[in-house]
């Protein structure tokens, strides 16, 4: 008989959260040692004292672990632990050597998984790449670095100053004066632009299209491509972007490639766009985005483009969901 281990954190105490987290924890456990659900003999799981709202050997048992025996208990107060952190041990009936896993914030409590790590994801306008960003930097207790935000914010200083977004050596004077910052607060990114909260103002469709012109220019580009390398250096994060794993950081531990058609891009924006009670026009929405594709594709300087080492994603007909356990399954496969 072997034993495997296994551990995991959650966001806030909660049932949902703990039968997620545990449903989640034991899939890759089952996956990344190929087992099979009656050649686990006994679950053993452990929580930390923050833990209330459920027990995790009864959310394994809701997640069809029905013929072993399961049992519950609950760790001491331990000055400086890791919090709301769900740890479980499977003993198996079978030949094997142990692949253990640690997801989430718990990665912290393996010295050989605790190191920095960079996540890369790139593509185009509408695929997804930063709502996945955003829920993966969430679940591995991570910075999520919004570099499309960073551009967006230079090109709202460029409209509102009057510059044409295609005079290169203008920008430049003006960038010197841009106090731009991303900071975070109660766990929501804001992009500041001279001091004011900017994040609203960056998303609407005049600033997009001049942020793929503005973002075309060799000196904008390096200006923030050195901010952006400067902070993945020194903490874990998950970037997206059109060319993060293919010339900011070329050397990312995990890349991915997400993609979508161009109509299911632009109905992800129009239903967007919707909710805020925008005005807009699905047909005009979908050639402005075609017309972005053919920009960020075409460009001189790091055109959008699938790194060689990058993992496709096709979200077409994936829920965020699914796109998040296809970018979490294949990294535990890397590690």
């Amino acid at each position: 008989m072997i034993v495997i281990r296994g551990a995991t954190t959650i966001p806030c105490d909660t049932k949902e959260e703990i039968r997620k987290a545990v449903s989640e924890l034991l899939e890759q456990i089952e996956s990344r040692n190929s087992l099979k659900r009656d050649e686990v003999v006994s679950l053993v799981f452990s929580s930390t004292s923050d833990i209330h709202s459920y027990y995790p050997a009864k959310a394994a048992r809701e997640a069809g672990f029905l013929s072993c025996s399961l049992f519950s208990a609950q760790e001491p107060d331990i000055d400086g632990g890791l919090p709301l952190c769900i740890r479980c041990m499977l003993f198996v009936e079978k030949n094997l050597t142990p692949s253990h896993v640690y997801l989430r914030g718990a990665k912290l409590l393996r010295k050989d998984l605790s190191g920095k790590f960079n996540i890369a994801i790139d593509g185009p306008a509408g695929s997804g790449k930063s709502t996945v960003a955003k829920r993966l930097a969430k679940d591995y207790n991570i910075l999520y670095l919004d570099t499309g935000a960073m551009y967006r914010a230079c090109a709202l200083e460029v409209l509102e100053k009057g510059v044409d977004p295609n005079d290169e050596a203008a920008i430049v004077d003006l960038m010197r004066d841009v106090k731009l910052d991303v900071v975070y607060e109660n766990g929501v990114q804001k992009t500041m632009l001279d001091g004011r909260d900017v994040s609203e103002e960056i998303r609407k469709n005049p600033v997009s299209m001049a942020s793929s012109t503005v973002s075309k220019h060799a000196s904008v580009r390096m200006h923030l491509v050195e901010k952006q390398r400067e902070i993945a250096g020194r903490m874990s994060c998950v970037l997206d972007g059109r060319d993060i794993g293919t010339f900011v950081l070329p050397d990312a531990d995990f890349k991915f490639f997400l993609t979508a058609s161009p109509d299911v891009r632009a109905r992800r924006r129009y239903d967007e766009l919707k909710a805020k009670g925008a005005e807009v026009d699905f047909g005009k929405l979908r050639e402005e985005i075609l017309c972005r594709d053919e920009q960020d594709m075409n460009r001189a300087i790091a055109p959008l483009k699938q790194a060689e080492d990058a993992v496709l994603i096709d979200t077409s007909d994936m829920t965020v969901d699914e796109v998040v356990e296809t970018i979490k399954r294949s990294m535990q496969e890397k590690i």
